[in-house]
């Protein structure tokens, strides 16, 4: 079959020439190209990748006998050539990369943006991934041993592979995440959270949220709500300069579907710090605060998440502030009922929120397009404030 009779792969086609990769060498920035059109790039005196862009620390090409195999494959196979089964067997070459204790961390690195470039216009690259065990693999390896102390390398590959992770994890796989039950993962989950950057932050975040949300991972969900450290380093992300303020919110949510972990939260001060968020929530671009008042509104059925809130000086002002906003109502029945909570056992909340001002937000509320539901809490509120002077 002559090559100009087909339709070449996007895979094997070199991004410089776009035709057909003859000598199919990678760089370090993981992108693979014909050897000749590189070798003229970089001749010409360009010093960085076509693809990407970068800046090239190293120019040196690595041959990339995987992709060559392949396009060899197709050259013999012509119409009889089987994407998805090659892909396969592609994919199983670069797991063994991922195995392999001799690879660096940088060669897996490598492996892993040579997995995305060979799944990501693939229908069934994920499907693939998973029918080949990926999954447990990339966990063991950012979970099996963890340096006491990251390096960089150790942070780079560490990113790429919860990403990859998350990608891959559905809740029919949420199963695999019972390996952290185990106290030596469980320790390298927290090495992880407390020196990654924000990016592997917000990943943990979104394993935690994960792990919350089934059945099969309640015992481990319990395990991290006993966990003070792990939950002190939580309620810390939850700041209005921080990036990860967001997923750590959302994280801190999902442990509390069991009640055993909110009353941990609420000892090492979750209120205080959701209360804050609130407070302060204008300064957020991506605005989480009506996710952090529902969450409060949760704790609230603890007497100890009661005493945190009456007591913090801006506890009454910033659920009142969500009672009513010009923009937008969400998050209106959360503050209502929250402080229906905090006022009906409390004379000295009914106080505070009066002297606050809740009286002029419930009216204005009452006058919104709010829900019908959130009217009838609404009335229901200003009839326990105004029972303060019966």
């Amino acid at each position: 079959m002559e090559e100009a009779e087909m339709t070449i792969p996007h895979l094997f086609m070199c991004p410089i020439s776009l035709e057909l990769i003859k000598d199919p060498v990678t760089l370090c920035t993981g992108q693979t190209y014909d050897r000749s059109s590189i070798e003229k790039w970089l001749a010409a005196g360009n010093l960085t990748c076509p693809v990407t862009m970068q800046k090239l620390q190293d120019p040196s090409m690595v041959p990339n006998h995987t992709l060559r195999h392949l396009i060899d494959q197709w050259l013999q196979m012509g119409t009889q050539f089987d994407p998805v089964l090659c892909t396969i067997d592609c994919l199983a070459s670069l797991k063994k990369n991922l195995e392999s204790d001799e690879a660096t961390l940088e060669n897996k690195c490598q492996t892993l943006q040579k997995i995305q470039a060979l799944t990501e216009e693939s229908q069934s690259g994920n499907s693939c991934l998973l029918q080949l065990g990926f999954l447990p693999l990339l966990l063991e390896l950012l979970f099996g041993k963890t340096e006491s102390k990251l390096s960089q390398e150790c942070v780079k590959f560490a990113e790429q592979a919860l990403s990859w992770v998350l990608r891959l994890m559905s809740p029919g796989e949420y199963e695999y995440l019972n390996m952290l039950n185990e106290e030596s993962k469980l320790e390298s989950f927290q090495v992880l959270f407390d020196q990654g950057t924000g990016k592997i932050k917000r990943s943990l975040c979104q394993v935690i949220e994960a792990i919350s949300s089934s059945m099969e991972t309640r015992e481990l969900c319990a395990k991290l709500g006993k966990n003070r450290k792990l939950l002190k380093g939580l309620i810390l992300l939850v700041h209005p300069t921080y990036e990860a303020s967001d997923s750590g919110i959302k994280a801190i949510s999902a442990l509390c579907c069991l009640e055993s972990n909110r009353q941990n939260l609420v000892q090492e001060g979750v209120i205080s710090r959701l209360l804050t968020y609130i407070f302060d929530s204008e300064r957020h671009e991506r605005n989480l605060a009506p996710k952090a008042l529902s969450t409060i509104e949760l704790l609230l059925e603890l007497e100890s998440a009661k005493a945190a809130l009456i007591n913090n000086p801006n506890g009454i002002k910033a659920l009142i502030k969500m009672v009513f906003r010009f923009s937008e109502h969400e998050g209106s029945e959360s503050a209502v009922q929250s402080l229906t909570i905090i006022c009906t056992d409390s004379l000295q909340a009914r106080d505070e929120a009066i002297s606050a001002g809740v009286l002029t937000q419930l009216l204005l509320l009452l006058q919104s397009q709010c829900s019908a539901r959130t009217k009838t809490k609404a009335r229901m509120l200003l009839k326990l404030l105004r029972s303060r002077w019966d």
